[in-house]
C-alpha cells in the first residue's frame, strides 16, 4: 500500500533522450538529490523514443541536442506527429546560437547547459508548470470560443424569432385593425351622406381626422414591425425610413445611397435597415442632434452604411442608459450576417455608428470591435 506522501506527491515521469550512460546516471543523481520520487527512462534512438512516448505517459522530455544519426529537432518532430504535447527540454553541451534559436521557434521549452545540472529541478518545474499554464489557457480560449458560437447562434436564432413575432403582430394590425379602421371610415362616409344637421357634419369631420390620423399611426407601425418597403430595395428602404424620421422629430435628414446593386440577401438587408432603425431611435431619443446623415455604400465586395448625428455624444459613464443595451444587440446581429458594428462619439461632436458586411461570403474580423468615445 502506498503511503500518504507517494498518493500527494507522485513520482515525477521523465523520459531521458540519451546516448551516455554517464551523463544519464548525472541527471538521475541530479534528480534524487531533491529527495522528491522521479521515474525517469533512458532511451537512445528515435524508435525506442516513439515506443516510450506512445506506451507511457510522461511529464516532461529531456534530449540531448546531438545524438547518433539525429538531433532533438528530430524528436520533436515525432512529438508533434503523434499529437503529444510534453515540456521539452534541451540538456547538451554548447550547441550554438542558431541551434538554440532554432530549437525555442520550433517550440523546444527551454535549454539547459549540461554544466549547469545543478538547475536541473528548477527548470524543469519551470518548464511543467509553463506548459500548464498554456493549456489552461488554450482550454479557456477554446471554451470562450465555443460559448461565443453559441452566443451567436442563440442571437440569430432570437433575432429570427422576433422577426417573425413582428411580422405575425404586423399581420394582425394589417387584417383586424386594419379591417375596422376601413369599416370606421365607410361608416362616418355613410353619415356624412345621410344628414344634413351641421352638428353632426362637425362630429364626423372631427371623428374622419382623427380615424386618418389612426389608419396613419397604424401604417407607421406596421412598416416598423415589418418593413415592406424593403421589397422596393435597400437604397429606397433607407430613403423612406430618412424621410419619415424627419417628418416625425423634425430633424434635418440627409441621405445617401449609392449600391452597385440591390440584389442583396434578405438578412443582409434587414441588418442594415434594422441597424438605421435603432441609430435613429437613439438619436431622437438621446443625442439632442439637430442633423442626421445616413450614408449607404455598397460594391461586389462590402456594403457599407453609416448614421452620424452633431448631437452631444455619448460620454463612457453614461452608455449604457444612453442605449448601450441596443448597441449590444446590434453588433450581435451584425455577426449573424459576417458583419462588425463601429461606434466612435465624441462628446459635444456627435456619435457616428457604421455597419460594415462583406459580401464575398468571408467573415472578416474588424481590428476593434469595441465602443470608442474620445473626451
Amino acid at each position: 500500500m502506498p503511503d500518504e506522501d507517494d498518493q500527494q506527491h507522485p513520482a515525477l515521469r521523465v523520459l531521458h533522450l540519451e546516448d551516455s550512460v554517464e551523463d544519464h546516471l548525472l541527471v538521475k543523481r541530479e534528480f534524487q538529490k531533491s529527495g522528491e520520487p522521479v521515474d525517469i527512462l533512458c532511451v537512445e534512438n528515435l524508435p525506442a523514443f516513439e515506443q516510450a512516448l506512445s506506451a507511457t505517459r510522461f511529464d516532461v522530455v529531456l534530449a540531448d541536442y546531438r545524438l547518433p544519426g539525429f538531433t532533438a529537432l528530430d524528436a520533436w518532430q515525432v512529438m508533434q506527429r503523434l499529437a503529444i504535447r510534453l515540456p521539452f527540454i534541451l540538456l547538451s553541451g554548447a550547441i550554438g546560437e542558431t541551434a538554440a534559436v532554432q530549437a525555442i521557434q520550433a517550440g523546444i521549452s527551454d535549454y539547459l547547459p549540461k554544466e549547469d545540472l545543478v538547475k536541473l529541478r528548477h527548470v524543469t518545474q519551470r518548464a511543467i508548470e509553463t506548459h500548464r499554464i498554456v493549456l489552461a489557457r488554450e482550454h479557456a480560449d477554446a471554451e470562450l470560443l465555443q460559448s461565443q458560437r453559441q452566443l451567436a447562434s442563440f442571437a440569430e436564432q432570437l433575432q429570427l424569432t422576433i422577426e417573425q413575432e413582428r411580422a405575425a403582430i404586423a399581420r394582425e394590425i394589417h387584417d383586424d385593425i386594419g379591417g375596422s379602421l376601413a369599416a370606421i371610415r365607410f361608416d362616418l362616409a355613410w353619415i356624412s351622406r345621410h344628414t344634413m344637421d351641421t352638428t353632426t357634419l362637425t362630429h364626423v369631420d372631427a371623428a374622419t381626422d382623427m380615424l386618418q390620423h389612426a389608419v396613419q399611426a397604424s401604417q407607421r407601425i406596421m412598416m416598423n414591425l415589418r418593413p415592406a418597403i424593403l421589397d422596393q430595395g435597400l437604397g429606397a428602404a433607407m430613403q423612406w425610413l430618412g424621410d419619415s424620421f424627419s417628418r416625425r422629430t423634425g430633424i434635418a435628414t440627409q441621405i445617401k445611397a449609392q449600391l452597385q446593386s440591390e440584389q442583396l440577401p434578405k438578412a443582409i438587408q434587414l441588418a442594415a435597415y434594422r441597424t438605421a432603425q435603432e441609430a435613429l431611435t437613439n438619436a431622437s431619443k438621446y443625442a439632442q442632434c439637430t442633423q442626421v446623415k445616413i450614408d449607404l455604400v455598397g460594391d461586389e465586395h462590402f456594403l457599407t452604411l453609416e448614421i452620424a448625428d452633431n448631437g452631444q455624444g455619448m460620454a463612457e459613464d453614461a452608455a449604457p442608459q444612453g442605449g448601450g443595451f441596443g448597441l449590444n444587440g446590434l453588433k450581435e446581429r451584425a455577426k449573424t450576417v459576417g458583419g462588425w458594428l463601429d461606434v466612435s462619439s465624441h462628446k459635444g461632436r456627435g456619435t457616428s455608428i457604421t455597419l460594415s458586411i462583406p459580401l464575398n461570403g468571408q467573415v472578416s474580423q474588424p481590428p476593434d470591435d469595441t465602443r470608442t468615445v474620445a473626451p
